[in-house]
């Protein structure tokens, strides 16, 4: 029998149809299979059996997101960042990376390793609730990072000397009472020597407050601001009120160790520590009797201005599940991962009063009004500014810093060697 020649064409449209609508079919199915599919999120982190939030945060988001599970790519916090980089540089395509400070964000973020958020996070920069964290991540009005907690500095106090000395709690006080202080509360000699203060050896202790406190600019290659504050730690350290910076980094003194075991009254240091002292008491390595209290300033109850810095989650630029990342990095920086941060001892980036009275009723927190009011400063500054020499500023900084400390080179001729260096790596 023969079949038309319209028959056959009928046929074989037919045909050509059903099966390019098969083949849509299974891609649809293929599709909506892969959105439902497990999901294995990685993130760099660092120190994770001992950086309460990372595993509280995994947890959370694991919980509300239970096709997606995170793996830490946990790296020594003392080389996080050199480790970071060197992954990127070659290639690596973890998923989030952590941004532990400003000065590797911005590196990052120059050389066009970062996926660029700007869009997608807009709606939060001017969201109070953030108090400014945003503005702390800009580059060229661009977001490569959203903060999951902002940490500044206060002064850590331990009521007990204080009670011992019958001396009252330390407020509103200037640099000249805090070193003043510091004398009146040191005591004995040798081994057994207790301190008024333990100044800490990082450069931004001295150089981040002279910067936010006379609203100077660290990237600025001028530094006489710096004088007046050099000149208080140094009295200090002569005065034998504070441990010699020499000493301290010889034998690697801990902050931690120097204010747990009462040899130190007074510790400047972030509001990170915080949940290092729970920790500590919680374990029972230390009763410490502790409180903290804004920062010195220059003049008596003047407004409150410290420094302090974000910590961040980016998406990696190489990153397979850019989707996923960007629901974790909503996850941990808004209202919901907040509330997890606050109830491991964290200070969260997204604050509300809420929040702050979570933060606050945690078991061994301090809870007298002179703490309360230390974490609400008046102007957080940033630790150091989001620049594309940021990191070869630092390391000229910190140099210079161990010079005057150490005594291998007076306040002026380190200051002039700053300016010197500084508007040299500016130029180039």
């Amino acid at each position: 029998m023969k079949i038309s020649k319209k028959l056959m064409t009928l046929v074989l449209t037919t045909a050509i149809i059903g099966t390019t609508l098969a083949g849509c079919s299974s891609k649809t199915s293929s599709t909506q299979k892969s959105s439902s599919d497990k999901i294995q999120l990685s993130v760099t982190t660092w120190n994770y059996d001992t950086t309460p939030e990372f595993k509280a945060l995994f947890e959370a988001f694991h919980k509300a997101n239970p096709n997606i599970t995170i793996k830490p790519i946990d790296i020594d916090a003392s080389q996080y960042d050199n480790k970071v980089t060197t992954m990127l540089a070659g290639g690596d395509s973890t998923d989030v990376l952590t941004m532990k400070n400003t000065t590797s964000y911005s590196g990052y973020a120059f050389r066009g390793q970062l996926e660029d958020l700007t869009t997608h996070v807009k709606p939060n920069v001017a969201n109070a609730n953030y108090k400014g964290a945003y503005d702390y991540l800009k580059i060229d009005d661009k977001y490569y990072a959203q903060p999951y907690r902002t940490d500044f500095f206060v002064l850590y106090y331990n009521k007990t000397m204080f009670d011992k000395a019958k001396i009252a709690y330390p407020e509103n006080l200037t640099w000249d009472q805090y070193a003043t202080l510091a004398q009146k509360l040191t005591v004995g000699t040798g081994s057994t020597k207790q301190y008024g203060a333990y100044n800490h050896t990082w450069r931004s202790i001295v150089q981040a407050t002279a910067s936010a406190q006379t609203n100077s600019d660290l990237v600025s290659g001028k530094y006489d601001f710096m004088k007046p504050y050099y000149e208080t730690f140094l009295k200090m350290q002569k005065s034998g009120s504070s441990m010699e910076y020499g000493t301290a980094k010889s034998t690697s003194s801990t902050y931690a160790s120097q204010f747990e075991t009462g040899k130190a009254a007074m510790l400047p240091m972030g509001t990170w520590y915080m949940a290092g002292v729970l920790n500590s008491k919680k374990k029972g390595a230390t009763d410490v009797n502790w409180g903290i209290t804004a920062m010195p300033q220059n003049e008596s109850n003047s407004k409150v201005t410290t420094f302090g810095s974000p910590t961040a989650f980016a998406i990696n630029k190489k990153s397979k599940q850019k989707e996923a990342a960007q629901k974790f990095l909503d996850f941990a920086s808004g209202e919901k991962g907040a509330t997890v941060l606050a109830s491991v001892g964290v200070v969260p980036a997204y604050r509300t009063d809420v929040i702050n009275k979570s933060y606050f009723d945690l078991k061994g927190m301090p809870t007298d009004a002179i703490s309360k009011k230390a974490f609400s400063p008046d102007k957080i500054a940033l630790e150091m500014p989001v620049n594309k020499h940021s990191a070869a500023i630092d390391q000229v900084l910190t140099e210079e810093h161990d010079l005057i400390m150490v005594g291998g080179s007076t306040i002026d001729k380190a200051i002039a060697s700053m300016s010197k260096r500084v508007l040299q790596e500016i130029k180039e």
